[in-house]
């Protein structure tokens, strides 16, 4: 598979007062063509920030966005248009996202008519009528003419997925894309996401503080973990599910309830040496989870900053601890292997 989005050594900084805050720092991976990637940390930690660089909404103040191998703030006026057509966005409130003043006609015939997919206006409520269907609200002629106030939540997210859709993208950034439905309507917007991976060939990144939610939409993808503007593991999702490697990941794998109550109760519990998130305009030198983590060790952990290392099975881990025994169990094996 080859990259259709690649992030590379990407930093986006803030000037608070006489401080200079990194709401991303040093963010670095691809997603492929037709792949799900689920970027997923606790609120703040950046990964709303990195999506719009993702998209062209916010440029970075360091490292690159590469859409289809050119750097998107390189692009001559032409090309950027057509990337921005082919990237899309779903935002999280669909209610915000969506003109209160217009009719849902109006606001899905808008990009039709801007971009010359539709050449009128009958031609665009046509095509608005069967990207309604596409998006399961059905039927259309009951939604057309009405206001997003009119609709359900679930219904107005539909409309923004539908509008996504106007302009036949390739990639879609959807941030927190279902936080706000109820878990069965979250099930089934989902659901209608990936048949869109079937139907057209879709790529999503797709940002989530719920790792639940996660494991389910990017089961046959990867799953990207930030802590405070850095990546700290990546991996296929099934391997980082059932066996996560950095101990902010197994943190929140053991945060997440289980469908059966007494398992709940029963289930090991990460024990954190600080429940604190620090501040971004205070990141702790070296690793930034040191003074939360279990595994910390003075004078390694505290002193240089972790980078993305390759561990096997396609993942990656930023951490100094992990690495280096893993490192060591690898070469522990290899001289019995050799011996034998």
């Amino acid at each position: 598979m080859s990259a259709i989005l690649e992030l590379v050594n990407l930093e986006r900084s803030f000037r608070v007062g006489r401080h200079t805050v990194y709401a991303v720092d040093d963010v670095s991976f691809a997603v492929n063509e037709g792949e799900v990637v689920c970027l997923v940390g606790e609120s703040g930690c950046g990964k709303t920030t990195t999506g719009k660089m993702a998209v062209g909404l916010l440029r970075p103040t360091g490292g690159e966005v590469r859409f289809k191998g050119q750097d998107i703030w390189k692009m001559n006026a032409a090309d950027f248009r057509k990337y921005r057509q082919a990237a899309q966005i779903i935002h999280q409130d669909p209610y915000s996202s969506l003109n209160p003043t217009q009719a849902i006609v109006d606001i899905i015939s808008a990009p039709l008519l801007r971009h010359g997919v539709a050449h009128n206006r009958l031609a665009a409520r046509a095509l608005s009528a069967e990207l309604l269907r596409r998006v399961d609200l059905t039927p259309p002629e009951d939604l057309l003419d009405k206001y997003p106030h009119q609709l359900s939540g679930g219904q107005r997210q539909r409309v923004s997925v539908a509008r996504a859709l106007t302009v036949n993208p390739s990639f879609i950034m959807a941030d927190e894309a279902v936080s706000m439905l109820d878990v069965s309507i979250r099930v089934s917007l989902l659901k209608m996401l990936a048949r869109f991976r079937t139907e057209m060939g879709m790529t999503y990144l797709f940002i989530t503080h719920d790792l639940a939610v996660a494991r389910f939409f990017a089961w046959d993808g990867r799953i990207a973990v930030m802590y405070l503007g850095r990546v700290v593991e990546i991996g296929p999702t099934p391997r980082l599910i059932g066996q996560p490697q950095h101990p902010y990941t197994k943190a929140l794998l053991s945060a997440i309830p289980e469908a059966d109550p007494q398992a709940t109760r029963t289930k090991e519990r990460v024990q954190l040496r600080s429940m604190d998130v620090p501040s971004l305009s205070n990141v702790p030198p070296g690793c930034a989870f040191h003074p939360r983590c279990p595994l910390f060790e003075p004078g390694v952990c505290n002193k240089t900053v972790p980078q993305l290392t390759a561990i096997g099975e396609g993942v990656q881990i930023a951490c100094h601890v992990v690495v280096r025994d893993q490192s060591a169990a690898a070469g522990a094996t290899r001289e019995v292997t050799h011996g034998a």
